[in-house]
């Protein structure tokens, strides 16, 4: 692996530093916040094109740049779909006119996207969906119909990119669109919040009535295409500032360990310590991966590695709390929100993540059939 920062990149993460220890902590809202970042030039580092109003970075800036933010306390970023999921994927298989459209206002961070691709009976199975586009005006624009779930910031969103069945004849992979969906279309869009363990509702049950699209990335009927090369962009960069965010809760549990002595326990000081060796390995993993060492099961080996880790972090969590951690706030009632400390957040959240992005038993299929070249199931067959 030769992955390693050059002192041109050590003044990138300089500048970055700086930038982000004078603005952050003024922002009005997230909306607001992703209008800053996209003035600066901030959003769109990692597109391989420039010129929509963002600057390019190499990979070792772009790493710099995740790891700066992810150390700076700034907010949890709205706009991470547009620059990371949909612009990579308009840079591949858009048109000139789409990149055009979409890729300058997500650059200033003036668009927000969600992500249009669950479904209740098509969950981690994508190929299931049921959603169906009609065309209409001569097959220029189409009416979507369908139910989209766990679709995160829905409720924030100008636009989703929606995986949906343009051949009602088709099966499976086959006879899909990846469409680009306006979200303020009222009466034919229902947003519909999903209240989690936690409390909040980062994610939303998405209903469409016959709501209007004009765009088709890549073409009517390459939607599973177009799909599957977004999904390829969702695990690189990012992976190394979640990574900071995991040193940092594993920090605090340290910490309230030795506050309440649990960290007496040979048994507990033993899990801390794994728990800090794994991280660092998936650190040098990541690395590896972005280096091009990492092979094409590498995205789904390191959500492996993280899901399971992070799930473990939170039960270390509550264990080296006590007993209180097992007692909820006095706010837990079924109709409002309310307030847990972090132990109980960390356990809680963290429950969901060897689901969401992919769940373990999808990701070890992918891992049976691309690396390991095993034979695919089928029907009466082991």
């Amino acid at each position: 692996m030769d992955f390693g920062f050059s002192p041109a990149d050590d003044d990138f993460r300089a500048e970055a530093r700086a930038w982000l220890a004078a603005h952050v902590g003024g922002e009005r809202d997230r909306r607001s916040w992703e209008r800053t970042l996209g003035a600066a030039g901030w959003i769109g580092l990692g597109w391989r094109e420039g010129g929509y109003g963002n600057r390019t970075a190499s990979l070792t800036r772009q790493v710099a740049w995740a790891e700066e933010y992810a150390r700076s306390g700034a907010p949890p970023r709205s706009g991470h779909i547009g620059e990371n999921l949909l612009a990579p994927t308009l840079i591949a298989h858009g048109t000139p006119e789409q990149k055009a459209r979409f890729l300058p206002p997500v650059a200033a961070g003036a668009e927000l996207w969600c992500q249009g691709y669950s479904e209740p009976g098509a969950g981690s199975d994508l190929a299931g969906v049921r959603t169906r586009a009609e065309a209409d005006e001569g097959g220029r624009t189409y009416r979507v119909t369908g139910q989209k779930t766990w679709t995160s910031l829905a409720h924030e969103a100008d636009w989703c990119f929606v995986l949906a069945r343009t051949d009602p004849d088709s099966t499976r992979h086959q006879g899909l669109s990846f469409l680009l969906v306006p979200m303020d279309q009222p009466g034919r869009i229902e947003v519909r919040p999903i209240r989690q363990l936690t409390g909040t509702s980062e994610f939303n049950e998405v209903f469409f009535d016959g709501a209007r699209a004009e765009h088709v990335v890549g073409g009517a009927g390459e939607g599973w295409r177009v799909a599957m090369s977004l999904l390829g962009f969702e695990r690189g960069v990012s992976t190394l500032a979640q990574q900071i965010g995991f040193a940092e809760e594993l920090g605090r549990v340290v910490r309230t360990a030795v506050e309440t002595g649990a960290a007496e326990d040979p048994v507990v000081r033993e899990r801390l310590v794994r728990l800090w060796a794994e991280l660092r390995t998936m650190r040098w993993n990541a690395l590896r991966t972005l280096g091009g060492s990492g092979g094409p099961g590498a995205p789904s080996v390191a959500k492996l590695l993280w899901a399971g880790w992070h799930q473990r972090l939170g039960e270390v969590a509550v264990e080296v709390r006590g007993a209180s951690a097992s007692a909820g706030p006095s706010d837990w009632t079924p109709a409002t929100p309310y307030a847990l400390d972090e132990a109980q957040h960390l356990f809680l959240f963290s429950r969901a993540d060897t689901i969401y992005g992919g769940s373990d038993q999808i990701q070890r299929t992918i891992i049976a059939e691309r690396v390991l070249g095993l034979p695919r199931e089928r029907k009466g067959v082991v």
